[in-house]
Protein backbone atom coordinates (compact mmCIF):
# COMPACT_ATOMS: atom_id res chain seq x y z
CA UNK A 1 0.00 0.00 0.00
CA UNK A 2 3.01 2.02 0.76
CA UNK A 3 4.80 1.84 -2.57
CA UNK A 4 1.33 2.41 -4.14
CA UNK A 5 0.79 5.70 -2.39
CA UNK A 6 4.22 6.65 -3.05
CA UNK A 7 3.99 6.03 -6.86
CA UNK A 8 0.47 8.35 -6.47
CA UNK A 9 2.48 11.21 -4.81
CA UNK A 10 5.44 10.82 -8.02
CA UNK A 11 2.77 10.94 -10.43
CA UNK A 12 1.26 13.99 -9.03
CA UNK A 13 4.39 15.59 -8.38
CA UNK A 14 5.48 14.56 -12.00
CA UNK A 15 2.48 16.15 -13.43
CA UNK A 16 2.87 19.62 -11.54
CA UNK A 17 6.22 19.86 -13.20
CA UNK A 18 7.11 21.32 -17.28
CA UNK A 19 7.98 19.22 -19.40
CA UNK A 20 11.19 17.91 -20.41
CA UNK A 21 12.88 20.99 -22.64
CA UNK A 22 13.82 19.16 -26.14
CA UNK A 23 17.36 19.45 -27.15
CA UNK A 24 18.20 21.75 -29.79
CA UNK A 25 18.99 18.78 -32.29
CA UNK A 26 15.88 17.44 -31.46
CA UNK A 27 13.22 20.38 -31.69
CA UNK A 28 14.99 21.17 -35.28
CA UNK A 29 14.23 17.48 -36.65
CA UNK A 30 10.64 17.92 -35.49
CA UNK A 31 9.92 21.22 -36.46
CA UNK A 32 11.65 23.00 -39.25
CA UNK A 33 11.54 22.12 -42.94
CA UNK A 34 13.98 23.20 -45.88
CA UNK A 35 11.51 23.96 -49.05
CA UNK A 36 12.95 23.59 -52.74
CA UNK A 37 15.93 25.73 -53.24
CA UNK A 38 17.05 26.40 -49.97
CA UNK A 39 18.82 23.22 -50.06
CA UNK A 40 19.46 20.13 -52.18
CA UNK A 41 17.85 18.45 -50.06
CA UNK A 42 14.19 19.06 -49.03
CA UNK A 43 11.90 17.85 -46.37
CA UNK A 44 12.05 17.66 -42.42
CA UNK A 45 15.81 18.51 -41.19
CA UNK A 46 17.83 15.83 -41.13
CA UNK A 47 21.00 16.54 -38.89
CA UNK A 48 23.87 14.79 -39.78
CA UNK A 49 26.05 13.51 -36.93
CA UNK A 50 28.28 15.82 -36.23
CA UNK A 51 25.41 18.74 -36.49
CA UNK A 52 23.70 17.67 -33.59
CA UNK A 53 26.16 18.56 -30.59
CA UNK A 54 26.77 21.75 -32.24
CA UNK A 55 22.69 22.30 -32.39
CA UNK A 56 23.07 21.32 -28.53
CA UNK A 57 25.70 23.45 -27.74
CA UNK A 58 23.83 26.41 -29.23
CA UNK A 59 21.07 25.19 -27.26
CA UNK A 60 22.36 24.51 -23.96
CA UNK A 61 22.25 26.90 -21.06
CA UNK A 62 25.26 25.62 -19.49
CA UNK A 63 27.36 27.43 -22.90
CA UNK A 64 27.66 31.15 -23.41
CA UNK A 65 29.84 30.59 -26.23
CA UNK A 66 29.72 28.94 -29.69
CA UNK A 67 32.41 29.04 -32.10
CA UNK A 68 32.62 26.65 -34.86
CA UNK A 69 35.40 26.58 -37.71
CA UNK A 70 34.31 25.13 -40.85
CA UNK A 71 34.60 24.47 -44.61
CA UNK A 72 31.73 24.43 -47.36
CA UNK A 73 29.56 22.03 -48.25
CA UNK A 74 28.52 21.49 -44.04
CA UNK A 75 24.88 23.13 -44.02
CA UNK A 76 26.21 25.74 -41.29
CA UNK A 77 23.94 28.11 -42.82
CA UNK A 78 20.90 25.88 -42.21
CA UNK A 79 21.93 25.00 -38.68
CA UNK A 80 21.94 28.70 -38.01
CA UNK A 81 19.03 29.53 -38.95
CA UNK A 82 17.63 26.03 -37.76
CA UNK A 83 18.53 27.39 -34.04
CA UNK A 84 17.98 30.92 -34.61
CA UNK A 85 14.35 29.94 -35.51
CA UNK A 86 14.15 28.01 -32.40
CA UNK A 87 15.16 30.96 -30.55
CA UNK A 88 12.10 32.59 -31.69
CA UNK A 89 9.56 29.88 -30.93
CA UNK A 90 10.97 28.79 -27.77
CA UNK A 91 13.14 31.42 -26.09
CA UNK A 92 11.62 34.70 -27.15
CA UNK A 93 14.61 37.20 -26.70
CA UNK A 94 15.84 40.39 -28.99
CA UNK A 95 18.00 38.67 -31.76
CA UNK A 96 21.09 40.27 -33.91
CA UNK A 97 22.31 38.23 -36.64
CA UNK A 98 25.13 39.88 -38.12
CA UNK A 99 26.63 39.40 -41.53
CA UNK A 100 29.75 40.99 -44.00
CA UNK A 101 27.88 43.16 -45.83
CA UNK A 102 24.58 44.61 -46.96
CA UNK A 103 24.21 42.26 -49.94
CA UNK A 104 25.01 39.49 -47.40
CA UNK A 105 21.54 40.52 -44.97
CA UNK A 106 19.60 40.66 -47.75
CA UNK A 107 20.16 37.14 -49.17
CA UNK A 108 19.95 35.77 -46.37
CA UNK A 109 16.75 36.85 -45.21
CA UNK A 110 15.11 36.42 -48.99
CA UNK A 111 17.42 32.64 -49.58
CA UNK A 112 17.01 31.22 -46.15
CA UNK A 113 15.19 32.69 -43.16
CA UNK A 114 11.43 33.67 -45.04
CA UNK A 115 11.54 30.41 -46.59
CA UNK A 116 11.96 28.16 -44.31
CA UNK A 117 10.12 30.01 -41.66
CA UNK A 118 6.91 29.85 -44.43
CA UNK A 119 7.44 26.39 -45.61
CA UNK A 120 7.78 25.04 -41.55
CA UNK A 121 4.06 25.04 -39.76
CA UNK A 122 5.41 25.29 -36.44
CA UNK A 123 7.08 28.85 -37.47
CA UNK A 124 4.72 30.27 -40.05
CA UNK A 125 3.58 33.61 -39.51
CA UNK A 126 5.97 34.11 -36.31
CA UNK A 127 7.82 36.67 -37.90
CA UNK A 128 5.60 39.82 -38.79
CA UNK A 129 7.02 43.11 -40.13
CA UNK A 130 8.74 45.67 -38.60
CA UNK A 131 10.01 49.22 -39.15
CA UNK A 132 13.15 51.52 -38.28
CA UNK A 133 13.16 55.07 -36.86
CA UNK A 134 11.82 56.55 -40.10
CA UNK A 135 8.59 54.86 -40.28
CA UNK A 136 9.51 52.77 -43.48
CA UNK A 137 8.64 49.16 -43.51
CA UNK A 138 12.31 47.30 -43.73
CA UNK A 139 13.42 43.78 -44.89
CA UNK A 140 15.81 43.10 -42.55
CA UNK A 141 14.05 44.17 -38.75
CA UNK A 142 11.27 41.65 -38.23
CA UNK A 143 9.03 41.34 -34.95
CA UNK A 144 7.81 38.10 -33.02
CA UNK A 145 5.88 37.70 -29.77
CA UNK A 146 8.55 38.53 -27.01
CA UNK A 147 11.18 39.81 -28.78
CA UNK A 148 12.56 41.02 -32.59
CA UNK A 149 15.32 39.76 -35.25
CA UNK A 150 17.61 42.62 -36.45
CA UNK A 151 20.20 41.21 -39.63
CA UNK A 152 22.71 44.31 -39.91
CA UNK A 153 25.88 44.34 -42.13
CA UNK A 154 29.50 44.62 -40.31
CA UNK A 155 30.05 47.39 -42.53
CA UNK A 156 27.55 49.70 -40.66
CA UNK A 157 28.66 49.92 -37.62
CA UNK A 158 26.32 53.02 -36.33
CA UNK A 159 23.25 50.35 -36.44
CA UNK A 160 24.62 48.19 -34.26
CA UNK A 161 24.57 51.00 -31.00
CA UNK A 162 21.07 50.97 -31.55
CA UNK A 163 20.17 47.39 -30.14
CA UNK A 164 20.99 45.53 -27.04
CA UNK A 165 20.04 41.78 -27.88
CA UNK A 166 20.60 38.46 -25.38
CA UNK A 167 21.43 36.41 -28.53
CA UNK A 168 23.85 36.97 -31.11
CA UNK A 169 24.91 35.28 -34.27
CA UNK A 170 27.65 36.28 -36.45
CA UNK A 171 27.92 34.11 -39.82
CA UNK A 172 31.45 34.42 -41.70
CA UNK A 173 33.41 36.17 -39.09
CA UNK A 174 36.53 36.36 -40.93
CA UNK A 175 34.74 38.54 -43.99
CA UNK A 176 34.39 41.32 -41.82
CA UNK A 177 37.08 44.46 -41.85
CA UNK A 178 37.44 46.82 -39.25
CA UNK A 179 35.08 50.06 -39.30
CA UNK A 180 36.29 53.89 -38.30
CA UNK A 181 34.79 52.85 -34.82
CA UNK A 182 36.38 49.37 -34.79
CA UNK A 183 36.12 46.07 -34.73
CA UNK A 184 32.50 45.29 -35.92
CA UNK A 185 32.19 42.03 -33.98
CA UNK A 186 33.49 43.58 -31.03
CA UNK A 187 30.80 46.00 -31.24
CA UNK A 188 28.24 43.85 -31.67
CA UNK A 189 29.25 41.76 -28.37
CA UNK A 190 29.12 44.94 -26.75
CA UNK A 191 25.50 44.67 -27.33
CA UNK A 192 25.03 41.84 -25.48
CA UNK A 193 26.76 42.80 -22.05
CA UNK A 194 23.17 44.00 -20.28
CA UNK A 195 21.69 40.03 -20.62
CA UNK A 196 23.26 37.43 -17.81
CA UNK A 197 22.07 34.64 -19.85
CA UNK A 198 23.39 35.65 -23.31
CA UNK A 199 24.48 33.59 -26.07
CA UNK A 200 26.88 34.18 -29.03
CA UNK A 201 27.59 32.46 -32.06
CA UNK A 202 30.17 32.88 -34.04
CA UNK A 203 30.78 30.46 -37.85
CA UNK A 204 33.05 31.49 -40.06
CA UNK A 205 35.76 29.68 -43.07
CA UNK A 206 39.04 30.68 -42.14
CA UNK A 207 40.74 33.29 -44.54
CA UNK A 208 44.26 34.30 -43.04
CA UNK A 209 45.66 32.45 -40.38
CA UNK A 210 47.43 35.46 -38.72
CA UNK A 211 44.42 37.53 -38.82
CA UNK A 212 41.20 35.18 -38.77
CA UNK A 213 38.28 36.47 -35.94
CA UNK A 214 37.09 32.43 -36.06
CA UNK A 215 40.55 30.70 -35.13
CA UNK A 216 41.28 33.74 -32.53
CA UNK A 217 37.57 32.56 -30.79
CA UNK A 218 38.05 29.04 -31.20
CA UNK A 219 41.54 29.18 -29.23
CA UNK A 220 39.79 30.11 -26.44
CA UNK A 221 37.16 27.54 -26.55
CA UNK A 222 37.16 24.10 -25.50
CA UNK A 223 39.02 22.97 -29.15
CA UNK A 224 36.56 20.44 -29.87
CA UNK A 225 37.78 18.46 -33.06
CA UNK A 226 35.35 15.22 -34.78
CA UNK A 227 37.13 12.05 -34.84
CA UNK A 228 36.57 9.35 -36.47
CA UNK A 229 37.01 5.16 -35.85
CA UNK A 230 38.98 3.45 -38.62
CA UNK A 231 36.99 0.54 -39.47
CA UNK A 232 39.85 -1.89 -39.41
CA UNK A 233 41.11 -1.24 -36.40
CA UNK A 234 38.69 1.12 -34.02
CA UNK A 235 41.52 4.10 -33.44
CA UNK A 236 39.35 7.35 -33.34
CA UNK A 237 41.40 10.01 -35.62
CA UNK A 238 40.32 13.53 -36.79
CA UNK A 239 41.12 13.37 -40.45
CA UNK A 240 43.07 15.87 -42.18
CA UNK A 241 44.08 16.06 -45.71
CA UNK A 242 47.87 14.90 -45.13
CA UNK A 243 45.52 11.35 -44.70
CA UNK A 244 44.27 11.32 -48.25
CA UNK A 245 46.71 9.35 -51.21
CA UNK A 246 45.82 8.95 -54.48
CA UNK A 247 47.81 6.87 -57.20
CA UNK A 248 50.14 8.72 -59.03
CA UNK A 249 48.13 10.54 -61.98
CA UNK A 250 44.49 9.28 -60.29
CA UNK A 251 43.00 11.17 -57.79
CA UNK A 252 39.55 10.37 -58.43
CA UNK A 253 40.90 6.99 -56.51
CA UNK A 254 41.83 9.04 -53.72
CA UNK A 255 41.49 6.53 -50.46
CA UNK A 256 42.05 7.61 -46.47
CA UNK A 257 44.80 5.61 -44.71
CA UNK A 258 44.49 5.11 -40.84
CA UNK A 259 47.58 6.64 -39.42
CA UNK A 260 46.97 4.05 -36.23
CA UNK A 261 47.23 0.81 -38.51
CA UNK A 262 47.95 2.23 -42.01
CA UNK A 263 45.05 0.23 -43.65
CA UNK A 264 43.63 2.04 -46.98
CA UNK A 265 40.03 2.80 -45.72
CA UNK A 266 37.82 3.35 -49.48
CA UNK A 267 35.58 5.82 -49.39
CA UNK A 268 32.49 3.42 -49.09
CA UNK A 269 33.63 3.12 -45.42
CA UNK A 270 33.13 6.85 -44.94
CA UNK A 271 29.03 7.34 -43.95
CA UNK A 272 29.49 4.31 -41.24
CA UNK A 273 33.05 6.33 -39.71
CA UNK A 274 30.79 10.01 -39.87
CA UNK A 275 28.12 8.05 -38.11
CA UNK A 276 29.84 6.69 -35.25
CA UNK A 277 32.24 9.91 -34.69
CA UNK A 278 32.67 11.65 -31.85
CA UNK A 279 33.42 15.14 -30.99
CA UNK A 280 36.68 14.85 -28.53
CA UNK A 281 37.62 18.56 -26.31
CA UNK A 282 41.42 19.34 -26.06
CA UNK A 283 40.62 21.83 -23.68
CA UNK A 284 37.74 19.94 -21.42
CA UNK A 285 38.73 22.58 -18.90
CA UNK A 286 36.60 25.27 -20.67
CA UNK A 287 32.85 24.50 -19.88
CA UNK A 288 31.32 27.98 -20.82
CA UNK A 289 32.64 28.05 -24.56
CA UNK A 290 32.03 25.42 -26.66
CA UNK A 291 34.79 25.31 -30.07
CA UNK A 292 33.82 23.13 -32.87
CA UNK A 293 36.22 22.09 -36.28
CA UNK A 294 35.52 19.80 -38.87
CA UNK A 295 37.10 20.28 -42.54
CA UNK A 296 35.15 19.12 -45.79
CA UNK A 297 36.67 15.49 -45.55
CA UNK A 298 34.11 14.08 -43.42
CA UNK A 299 31.19 15.76 -45.40
CA UNK A 300 28.74 13.13 -46.86
CA UNK A 301 27.83 15.37 -49.94
CA UNK A 302 28.50 14.33 -53.49
CA UNK A 303 31.01 16.96 -54.31
CA UNK A 304 32.90 16.03 -50.98
CA UNK A 305 33.89 12.69 -52.09
CA UNK A 306 37.74 11.86 -51.38
CA UNK A 307 38.54 11.61 -54.82
CA UNK A 308 36.68 14.91 -56.15
CA UNK A 309 38.46 16.54 -53.92
CA UNK A 310 41.52 15.18 -54.73
CA UNK A 311 41.09 16.09 -58.12
CA UNK A 312 40.26 19.57 -57.13
CA UNK A 313 43.45 20.05 -55.08
CA UNK A 314 46.02 18.84 -58.21
CA UNK A 315 43.82 21.38 -60.45
CA UNK A 316 44.72 23.90 -58.23
CA UNK A 317 47.61 23.38 -55.93
CA UNK A 318 50.05 25.48 -58.70
CA UNK A 319 48.34 28.74 -58.33
CA UNK A 320 47.99 30.33 -55.05
CA UNK A 321 44.49 32.15 -55.38
CA UNK A 322 43.47 29.02 -55.86
CA UNK A 323 45.33 26.70 -53.74
CA UNK A 324 44.08 29.33 -50.91
CA UNK A 325 40.25 29.07 -51.64
CA UNK A 326 41.08 24.86 -51.16
CA UNK A 327 42.91 25.64 -47.63
CA UNK A 328 40.25 27.99 -46.45
CA UNK A 329 36.88 26.28 -48.02
CA UNK A 330 37.64 22.68 -48.06
CA UNK A 331 40.36 22.04 -45.22
CA UNK A 332 38.96 24.96 -42.94
CA UNK A 333 42.39 26.22 -42.49
CA UNK A 334 43.88 29.80 -41.85
CA UNK A 335 46.46 30.48 -45.42
CA UNK A 336 49.69 31.17 -43.88
CA UNK A 337 51.95 34.00 -46.22
CA UNK A 338 55.54 33.61 -46.55
CA UNK A 339 56.29 37.07 -47.68
CA UNK A 340 58.50 38.27 -45.37
CA UNK A 341 60.88 35.37 -46.31
CA UNK A 342 61.23 35.85 -49.76
CA UNK A 343 64.83 36.32 -51.07
CA UNK A 344 66.12 38.04 -54.21
CA UNK A 345 69.33 36.68 -54.72
CA UNK A 346 67.61 32.89 -54.32
CA UNK A 347 64.89 34.46 -56.79
CA UNK A 348 67.12 35.48 -59.57
CA UNK A 349 68.40 32.01 -59.58
CA UNK A 350 65.76 31.10 -61.26
CA UNK A 351 65.74 33.20 -64.25
CA UNK A 352 64.96 31.39 -67.73
CA UNK A 353 65.91 31.90 -70.99
CA UNK A 354 63.17 33.74 -72.51
CA UNK A 355 62.28 37.52 -72.71
CA UNK A 356 60.00 40.16 -75.01
CA UNK A 357 62.19 38.98 -78.21
CA UNK A 358 61.87 35.34 -77.15
CA UNK A 359 58.41 34.79 -76.13
CA UNK A 360 57.71 30.98 -74.78
CA UNK A 361 55.31 29.46 -76.97
CA UNK A 362 52.97 28.93 -74.14
CA UNK A 363 52.35 32.33 -73.20
CA UNK A 364 49.00 33.85 -74.89
CA UNK A 365 48.61 36.88 -73.34
CA UNK A 366 50.71 39.65 -72.35
CA UNK A 367 49.40 42.43 -69.95
CA UNK A 368 51.26 45.54 -68.61
CA UNK A 369 51.52 47.02 -65.37
CA UNK A 370 52.53 50.96 -65.44
CA UNK A 371 54.31 52.44 -62.48
CA UNK A 372 54.20 56.46 -62.56
CA UNK A 373 57.18 58.81 -60.91
CA UNK A 374 57.84 62.50 -61.27
CA UNK A 375 60.95 61.47 -63.72
CA UNK A 376 60.50 58.28 -65.07
CA UNK A 377 57.37 55.71 -66.13
CA UNK A 378 58.29 52.01 -65.53
CA UNK A 379 56.71 49.37 -67.30
CA UNK A 380 56.58 45.57 -66.18
CA UNK A 381 55.24 43.26 -69.06
CA UNK A 382 53.54 39.83 -67.79
CA UNK A 383 53.23 36.79 -70.22
CA UNK A 384 50.15 34.62 -69.21
CA UNK A 385 49.27 30.87 -70.15
CA UNK A 386 46.43 28.68 -70.41
CA UNK A 387 46.81 27.53 -66.26
CA UNK A 388 47.08 30.88 -65.52
CA UNK A 389 50.74 31.02 -64.87
CA UNK A 390 52.34 34.11 -65.13
CA UNK A 391 55.88 34.90 -67.20
CA UNK A 392 57.72 38.08 -66.32
CA UNK A 393 59.11 38.54 -69.60
CA UNK A 394 60.50 42.37 -69.26
CA UNK A 395 60.79 45.59 -67.58
CA UNK A 396 61.62 48.54 -68.49
CA UNK A 397 62.44 52.54 -67.41
CA UNK A 398 61.13 55.51 -69.60
CA UNK A 399 63.35 58.36 -68.66
CA UNK A 400 61.39 61.67 -68.48
CA UNK A 401 59.37 63.87 -66.87
CA UNK A 402 55.62 63.06 -66.49
CA UNK A 403 54.09 65.78 -67.90
CA UNK A 404 56.26 65.91 -71.12
CA UNK A 405 54.41 64.28 -73.86
CA UNK A 406 57.62 62.75 -75.36
CA UNK A 407 57.35 60.58 -72.24
CA UNK A 408 54.12 59.27 -73.02
CA UNK A 409 54.35 59.28 -76.92
CA UNK A 410 57.65 56.38 -75.65
CA UNK A 411 55.27 54.41 -73.47
CA UNK A 412 52.13 54.44 -76.15
CA UNK A 413 54.82 53.04 -78.35
CA UNK A 414 56.22 50.32 -75.96
CA UNK A 415 52.78 49.48 -74.89
CA UNK A 416 51.45 49.04 -78.81
CA UNK A 417 54.92 47.08 -79.71
CA UNK A 418 54.27 44.03 -81.57
CA UNK A 419 56.39 40.38 -81.05
CA UNK A 420 57.10 37.73 -82.61
CA UNK A 421 55.29 34.60 -81.31
CA UNK A 422 56.97 30.68 -82.28
CA UNK A 423 53.55 30.06 -83.21
CA UNK A 424 54.01 32.21 -86.17
CA UNK A 425 52.07 35.63 -85.72
CA UNK A 426 52.61 38.66 -83.85
CA UNK A 427 51.27 39.03 -80.13
CA UNK A 428 51.05 42.23 -78.62
CA UNK A 429 49.74 43.76 -75.14
CA UNK A 430 46.07 42.62 -74.18
CA UNK A 431 45.59 45.19 -71.19
CA UNK A 432 47.60 48.17 -69.91
CA UNK A 433 46.84 49.60 -65.69
CA UNK A 434 48.90 52.96 -64.81
CA UNK A 435 48.89 53.91 -61.72
CA UNK A 436 47.09 57.29 -61.33
CA UNK A 437 47.14 57.43 -57.08
CA UNK A 438 49.51 60.34 -57.05
CA UNK A 439 47.61 63.86 -57.19
CA UNK A 440 50.28 65.56 -58.87
CA UNK A 441 50.26 62.77 -61.73
CA UNK A 442 46.75 61.84 -61.98
CA UNK A 443 45.25 64.02 -64.73
CA UNK A 444 48.39 62.81 -67.28
CA UNK A 445 47.65 59.75 -66.55
CA UNK A 446 43.83 60.55 -66.87
CA UNK A 447 44.65 61.98 -70.58
CA UNK A 448 46.77 59.61 -71.49
CA UNK A 449 44.64 56.36 -70.43
CA UNK A 450 40.63 57.30 -70.78
CA UNK A 451 41.30 58.28 -74.85
CA UNK A 452 42.92 54.90 -75.34
CA UNK A 453 40.42 52.51 -73.23
CA UNK A 454 39.01 50.75 -76.35
CA UNK A 455 42.04 49.57 -76.33
CA UNK A 456 42.18 48.41 -72.54
CA UNK A 457 44.16 50.95 -70.91
CA UNK A 458 43.24 51.74 -68.00
CA UNK A 459 43.86 54.71 -65.15
CA UNK A 460 44.20 52.96 -61.85
CA UNK A 461 44.29 53.81 -58.18
CA UNK A 462 45.27 50.80 -55.70
CA UNK A 463 43.48 50.72 -52.31
CA UNK A 464 43.95 48.61 -49.63
CA UNK A 465 41.86 45.69 -47.55
CA UNK A 466 40.12 43.05 -48.75
CA UNK A 467 38.82 44.30 -52.43
CA UNK A 468 38.76 42.85 -55.81
CA UNK A 469 41.38 42.93 -58.04
CA UNK A 470 39.76 45.16 -60.15
CA UNK A 471 36.47 47.36 -60.03
CA UNK A 472 35.30 50.19 -61.75
CA UNK A 473 35.20 53.26 -59.28
CA UNK A 474 31.66 54.15 -58.09
CA UNK A 475 33.79 57.43 -57.92
CA UNK A 476 32.72 59.48 -60.99
CA UNK A 477 35.11 60.72 -63.37
CA UNK A 478 35.10 63.63 -65.77
CA UNK A 479 36.21 62.27 -69.14
CA UNK A 480 36.64 58.60 -68.77
CA UNK A 481 36.57 55.32 -66.77
CA UNK A 482 38.88 54.92 -63.60
CA UNK A 483 38.97 51.58 -61.85
CA UNK A 484 39.97 50.57 -58.26
CA UNK A 485 42.97 47.88 -57.74
CA UNK A 486 42.91 46.06 -54.51
CA UNK A 487 46.64 45.44 -54.00
CA UNK A 488 46.44 43.80 -50.85
CA UNK A 489 45.21 40.63 -52.67
CA UNK A 490 47.34 41.01 -55.35
CA UNK A 491 50.30 41.29 -53.15
CA UNK A 492 49.36 38.14 -51.53
CA UNK A 493 48.89 36.12 -54.81
CA UNK A 494 52.55 37.31 -55.62
CA UNK A 495 54.12 36.61 -52.71
CA UNK A 496 52.35 33.13 -53.09
CA UNK A 497 53.79 32.39 -55.91
CA UNK A 498 57.32 33.75 -55.36
CA UNK A 499 57.96 31.27 -52.97
CA UNK A 500 56.72 28.06 -55.20
CA UNK A 501 59.27 27.34 -57.87
CA UNK A 502 57.15 27.98 -61.32
CA UNK A 503 54.48 28.94 -59.78
CA UNK A 504 56.13 32.43 -61.44
CA UNK A 505 58.69 32.45 -64.30
CA UNK A 506 61.14 34.93 -64.78
CA UNK A 507 62.99 36.27 -68.10
CA UNK A 508 67.00 36.17 -67.99
CA UNK A 509 66.57 39.86 -69.36
CA UNK A 510 65.39 41.08 -66.13
CA UNK A 511 67.91 43.31 -64.21
CA UNK A 512 69.00 42.60 -60.60
CA UNK A 513 67.58 45.75 -58.67
CA UNK A 514 64.42 44.45 -60.22
CA UNK A 515 64.35 41.37 -58.37
CA UNK A 516 65.14 43.61 -55.17
CA UNK A 517 62.36 45.96 -55.75
CA UNK A 518 59.79 42.86 -56.48
CA UNK A 519 60.35 42.02 -52.47
CA UNK A 520 60.74 45.52 -51.36
CA UNK A 521 57.47 44.95 -49.60
CA UNK A 522 56.64 42.51 -46.67
CA UNK A 523 53.21 41.38 -44.70
CA UNK A 524 53.12 42.44 -41.45
CA UNK A 525 50.34 42.03 -38.99
CA UNK A 526 48.95 44.72 -37.22
CA UNK A 527 46.42 45.24 -33.75
CA UNK A 528 44.46 48.19 -34.47
CA UNK A 529 40.77 49.81 -32.48
CA UNK A 530 40.23 46.13 -32.00
CA UNK A 531 41.07 44.26 -34.29
CA UNK A 532 44.40 42.72 -36.26
CA UNK A 533 44.87 43.34 -39.76
CA UNK A 534 47.07 42.31 -42.38
CA UNK A 535 49.45 45.29 -44.18
CA UNK A 536 52.10 45.52 -46.54
CA UNK A 537 55.08 47.30 -45.64
CA UNK A 538 58.30 48.49 -47.22
CA UNK A 539 61.19 46.73 -46.38
CA UNK A 540 64.12 49.37 -44.92
CA UNK A 541 66.26 50.64 -47.70
CA UNK A 542 64.57 49.24 -50.67
CA UNK A 543 62.36 50.62 -53.16
CA UNK A 544 59.16 48.53 -54.50
CA UNK A 545 58.21 50.07 -58.43
CA UNK A 546 58.98 46.63 -59.68
CA UNK A 547 56.11 44.72 -57.01
CA UNK A 548 54.13 48.20 -58.03
CA UNK A 549 54.37 47.43 -61.51
CA UNK A 550 53.49 43.87 -61.17
CA UNK A 551 50.84 44.30 -59.05
CA UNK A 552 49.36 46.11 -61.68
CA UNK A 553 49.95 43.50 -64.46
CA UNK A 554 48.43 41.15 -63.22
CA UNK A 555 45.03 43.40 -62.26
CA UNK A 556 44.59 44.17 -66.20
CA UNK A 557 44.94 40.26 -66.56
CA UNK A 558 41.29 40.76 -65.05
CA UNK A 559 40.10 42.31 -67.92
CA UNK A 560 40.91 39.83 -70.53
CA UNK A 561 38.77 36.95 -71.31
CA UNK A 562 40.47 35.18 -73.73
CA UNK A 563 39.12 32.39 -76.02
CA UNK A 564 42.01 30.54 -75.94
CA UNK A 565 41.41 28.39 -78.86
CA UNK A 566 40.69 31.57 -81.15
CA UNK A 567 43.85 32.96 -79.49
CA UNK A 568 45.92 30.34 -80.51
CA UNK A 569 44.62 31.03 -84.10
CA UNK A 570 45.28 34.74 -84.54
CA UNK A 571 49.01 33.34 -82.98
CA UNK A 572 49.41 31.04 -85.53
CA UNK A 573 48.71 33.43 -88.61
CA UNK A 574 51.49 35.25 -89.91
CA UNK A 575 50.60 39.16 -90.39
CA UNK A 576 49.64 40.15 -93.70
CA UNK A 577 52.13 41.65 -96.21
CA UNK A 578 51.28 45.06 -97.36
CA UNK A 579 50.89 44.77 -101.28
CA UNK A 580 54.24 46.54 -103.44
CA UNK A 581 53.12 49.90 -104.02
CA UNK A 582 52.83 51.36 -107.62
CA UNK A 583 52.95 55.27 -108.67
CA UNK A 584 49.46 56.11 -108.92
CA UNK A 585 47.30 56.45 -112.22
CA UNK A 586 46.73 59.78 -112.95
CA UNK A 587 43.44 60.39 -115.03
CA UNK A 588 43.52 63.15 -117.67
CA UNK A 589 41.22 65.62 -117.26
CA UNK A 590 39.39 66.40 -120.18
CA UNK A 591 38.53 69.82 -119.44
CA UNK A 592 42.20 70.48 -119.42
Amino acid sequence: MATALATLRRALWDSLLPPPKLRLSDWIEKNVYLPEGVSSLTGMVQLWPPQIEIADAIGSAAIERVTLVKPVRVGFTTLLTSALASFCANDPSPILSLLPTEADCRDYMVSDVEPIFDASPSLRGLLTGDADEGGRNTLLARRFPGGFLKVIAAKAPRNLRRHNVRILFIDEADGMDATKEGSPILLAERRTLSFADRKIVMGSTPVYKATSHVLRAYEQSDKRIYELPCPECGHFHEITWGDIHWPEGEPEKAYYVCPECGCAIDERHKPAMVAAGRWRALRPEIKDHAGFRMNALISLLPNASWGRLAREFVSVKNDPTTLQTFVNTILAQGWEEEGDELDDIELATRAEDFGLEAIPADVLIITAGVDVQDDRLEATFVGWDKAGIPYILGHTVIWGRYDDHSTWTELDVAISTRWDHPLGGKIKVDAVCIDSSDGETMETVYRFAFPRFNRRVLAIKGAAGNRPWIERSKTSVKGGRLFIVGVDGIKSNIFGRLVRPKSMRFSKDLPDVWYEQITGEQMVVRYVRGQTFRQFVPVPGRRHEALDCTVYAFAARQMVNPNWAHREGELSTPPEVPATSHAPKIAKSEWL
